[in-house]
């Protein structure tokens, strides 16, 4: 299902307007899962970190035992021919995806000579600086590497965010601060997550439960060469509780702040607003 708008996909080696069907009923990916994907933006004319997210797709794939068939350069190349379609205005949600097409002959194991390859281009609204979220706790915990592929951005992952969220949702808030096996704080539902303490930056440790975003580290980068110490550190929800500030970071917004972890409430501060500025100024000297 489409989340945005004037979609663009790219397959079989070429653009095509509008959301192309690209996967067969007995591909693989239809009916084990065996997808990967990445996400990177575009937005006033800006593609930050877009080689990253593209790399990325690359190594979720051979975690996933999909054989990666585009290089790194020759996907960023692709993007940057289909994004001449819109305005350097528009806002828009870039997907690259691998999926298998065969499997062995118990039909689980992925074979490498068949590999599947889109990307999708839709226009989807950056959200505005002020735009906020809420936190609640979850039932529902980060899985392990022993138990699934945390360490790709496999679509197979989803469905354990999306009933983290919905659980969220139920209780009137807007996302779910996720623990791991052993109890820490670890993410949340749909984004890496940092809080303020005496003006000083936190963020949970990656500890191979979670995937440790690509605009996670570049905030980090950047905070601490505003001069910001940052911490990647082991926290609790009383960590959270205990918070000046709290906010997200992913992709798809690059910095959401938030304004209520259950009971305990929190205004949008400084070092939250200086992170997207830092973002931002970072992204525009990258252009």
């Amino acid at each position: 299902m489409p989340i945005g708008t004037e979609i663009r996909t790219f397959f079989e080696g070429r653009w095509h307007d509008g959301d192309v069907p690209v996967m067969k009923a007995a591909d693989h990916g239809s009916w084990l899962g065996s997808t990967v994907f990445d996400g990177a933006r575009f937005f006033d004319g800006m593609t930050p970190d877009l080689d990253a997210h593209c790399a990325r797709v690359n190594r979720s794939a051979k975690a996933l035992m999909i054989t990666p068939t585009v290089s790194t350069e020759d996907m960023v190349a692709a993007v940057r021919e289909g994004l001449k379609a819109y305005d350097p205005a528009d806002p828009v949600y870039i997907r690259p995806m691998y999926w298998a097409l065969n499997g062995d002959a118990s039909g689980i194991v992925p074979l490498p000579e068949g590999t599947g390859f889109a990307i999708c281009l839709e226009k989807v609204p950056m959200a505005a600086p002020e735009a906020s979220t809420t936190l609640t706790r979850t039932r529902f915990r980060r899985p392990v590497l022993e138990d699934a592929v945390v360490n790709a951005k496999a679509g197979c992952l989803y469905p354990n965010n999306a009933r983290m969220l919905a659980e969220a949702k139920s209780k009137g808030f807007g996302n779910a601060l996720v623990a791991d096996a052993l109890g820490n704080v670890a993410e949340t539902a749909t984004a890496n997550v940092f809080m303020v303490r005496d003006g000083e930056v936190f963020t949970p440790m990656p500890n191979g439960t979670f995937l440790s975003g690509i605009t996670r580290a570049r905030h980090i980068s950047n905070l601490r060469a505003d001069g910001v110490t940052v911490h990647e550190s082991v926290l609790s929800f009383d960590d959270f509780h205990d918070a000046d500030e709290v906010f997200l970071s992913g992709n798809m917004m690059k910095v959401t702040p938030v304004t209520a972890f259950d009971d305990t409430q929190y205004q949008i501060g400084p070092v939250t607003r200086r992170a997207r500025q830092l973002y931002w100024d970072w992204a525009a000297s990258e252009r």
